[in-house]
C-alpha cells in the first residue's frame, strides 16, 4: 500500500508540475524590445500567457500587480529578440559530416519529392544547443541532392521527438535548377566558364516532370497511387511552396518563366546570386529569395569582392522580399552564425532592424509560418531570447534566456560546459 501511494502520489506531482508550466504566466520587464518588423520599444514590458504573447506595454506606463503573475524577471534594459530562424538547413539531419552513418539528408534517386525530412529530424542532436545558444530557435529541415531533393519541414529547436519539434510538416519541395554555366575553377586557380551544352534537356525533363504531376494532379480518379506525384499535388494547389535552388541570372530568369507556367502560386528561389540584377523581375512576380551565405567568395572574376555582403542591401533597396540562410560547408554547426551573417548584411547597407527582420519576421514569412512566429507582437508565439548586449555581434552576442512557446530553454550547452570544466581546472592549478 505504501508503494502505491508514493505512486500515485508521485504522479499528481508530476501531472500538477507540468500543468502549472502549461499555465506558468510569465512577466518580461523594461527590455529594449526589438520587435522583429522594424521596430523598437525601448523600455517594454511583455505578457506571457499559456506560451503565447497576451501583450506589450510601455514599462514606465505599466505597473505589475505580482499576485497575477507566476514569474516576473527584471531585464534592466537587456535587448529582446524573436527567435531566429534557420531556413534552408541541415541542421537535426546531421551530426557529423565526415561521419557517412550520421548523415541523413541526401537519398539515392533524381527525383524525391516524396522524401520527408521531417520523420528524419534528430532532435537530439548535440549541435542543436551549440546553435540555441546564439538565439537561433527554428530551423527549416532540409534534404540535399538529386534534382528534387525532397520535402522539407519547420521545426523548433526544442521537443522529445521529430513530431513534438514540428511546427508545419512538409512546407515545400525543394528543386534543384540545373547549372547554365559549365567549368571554372576554385579562387586561386580560375578557369573560365561555358555555357552548359546539355542545359535545355535538363531544364526540359524538369518541365516533363511537372507536367505529369500536374496532369495526375487533375486526375480525380487514380487507379495507381503514385508517392512522388502525390507529394507534389499540393504545390499546384497552392497548399505547399517549391523552393527552386538557383543562381546564375540564366537560371533565375528561367525559374520566374517556370513559375509562371505552371502558375505555382508559392515559388521561392534559394541561392539567387544574381538576383540584384532583376530586382523589378522578381518584385513584379512577387518571388522571394533566400540568399546565399554572406560569408562567401565571389562566382565571377568580374564581380565587386564585397558582393555577397551587400547583396541584402541591394534588395532591400529595390523592394525585394528576402532572408537570408546559411547553406554551405558544415552548415549545420555554423548555423550558430546566422546572426553574424544578419550583421555583416547590416555593415554592408541594412539598417540594424533590416538586418534582424532578414533572420527572423522575413523568413517567417517566405516560409508561411508569420501568424504565430517571426516577430514578438500581441498573440504570436512567445518564442524569443534575451540577449545582455547586441545579438548581431558576437563580441556582443551573450543570450540571459531563451524561450520557445513560452518554455524556457537552456542558454548553456556541451563547449560552454567544458570550457567552465577545464577552466576552473586549470585556473585552480595556478
Amino acid at each position: 500500500m505504501r508503494l502505491i501511494f508514493i505512486f500515485i502520489n508521485s504522479f499528481f506531482i508530476l501531472s500538477t508540475t507540468i500543468f502549472s508550466q502549461q499555465q506558468e504566466k510569465i512577466l518580461l520587464v523594461d527590455g529594449y524590445l526589438h520587435v522583429g518588423n522594424e521596430k523598437v520599444l525601448k523600455t517594454a514590458t511583455i505578457g506571457i500567457i499559456n506560451g503565447r504573447i497576451s501583450f506589450i506595454k510601455n514599462s514606465p506606463a505599466y505597473t505589475p500587480s505580482p499576485s497575477e503573475w507566476d514569474t516576473i524577471i527584471e531585464l534592466k534594459g537587456k535587448h529582446i529578440y524573436p527567435g531566429f530562424i534557420a531556413p534552408n538547413s541541415t541542421l537535426g539531419l546531421t551530426e557529423i559530416d565526415a561521419v557517412r552513418a550520421t548523415r541523413d539528408f541526401d537519398e539515392v534517386g533524381t527525383y524525391n519529392p516524396h522524401i520527408r525530412s521531417q520523420i528524419a529530424f534528430n532532435i537530439e542532436s548535440k549541435i542543436i544547443s551549440t546553435i540555441r545558444t546564439n538565439g537561433v530557435l527554428i530551423s527549416q529541415a532540409t534534404p540535399r541532392g538529386g534534382n528534387i531533393s525532397g520535402t522539407s519541414s519547420i521545426m523548433k529547436l526544442d521537443g522529445w521527438n521529430w513530431e513534438d519539434a514540428t511546427i508545419k510538416k512538409d512546407d515545400g519541395i525543394h528543386l534543384n535548377w540545373p547549372s547554365s554555366s559549365s567549368g571554372g575553377g576554385w579562387w586561386a586557380d580560375p578557369k573560365p566558364k561555358t555555357r552548359n551544352k546539355n542545359y535545355e534537356i535538363q531544364k526540359s525533363e524538369i518541365y516533363d516532370f511537372f507536367e505529369l504531376a500536374k496532369a495526375y494532379s487533375k486526375s480525380n480518379k487514380k487507379k495507381k497511387i503514385d508517392i512522388r506525384l502525390e507529394a507534389l499535388v499540393s504545390c499546384f494547389k497552392g497548399n505547399k511552396r517549391v523552393y527552386i535552388h538557383a543562381d546564375e541570372l540564366q537560371q533565375l530568369v528561367d525559374v520566374i518563366d517556370f513559375s509562371k507556367h505552371f502558375k505555382l502560386k508559392y515559388p521561392v528561389i534559394i541561392g539567387g546570386y544574381d538576383s540584384h540584377n532583376i530586382t523589378r523581375l522578381l518584385t513584379d512576380n512577387n518571388i522571394p529569395v533566400m540568399l546565399k551565405r554572406p560569408h562567401s567568395l565571389p562566382e565571377n572574376e568580374s564581380d565587386d569582392v564585397d558582393i555577397n555582403y551587400k547583396l541584402a542591401y541591394l534588395l532591400q533597396k529595390d523592394g525585394v522580399k528576402f532572408c537570408i540562410q546559411n547553406e554551405g560547408d558544415m552548415e549545420a554547426m555554423n548555423a550558430r552564425n546566422l546572426p553574424f551573417l544578419a550583421g555583416t548584411a547590416m555593415a554592408y547597407g541594412l539598417t540594424e532592424e533590416q538586418a534582424i527582420k532578414s533572420i527572423s519576421l522575413s523568413t517567417a514569412e517566405i516560409i508561411g509560418i508569420a501568424n504565430d512566429y517571426g516577430s514578438i507582437e500581441k498573440d504570436k508565439s512567445a518564442t524569443l531570447f534575451v540577449s545582455n548586449g547586441d545579438a548581431l555581434d558576437m563580441r556582443s552576442n551573450q543570450i540571459f534566456m531563451a524561450l520557445i512557446d513560452g518554455k524556457f530553454m537552456s542558454t548553456s550547452n556541451m563547449q560552454i560546459e567544458l570550457y567552465k570544466k577545464y577552466s576552473k581546472k586549470y585556473n585552480n592549478k595556478q
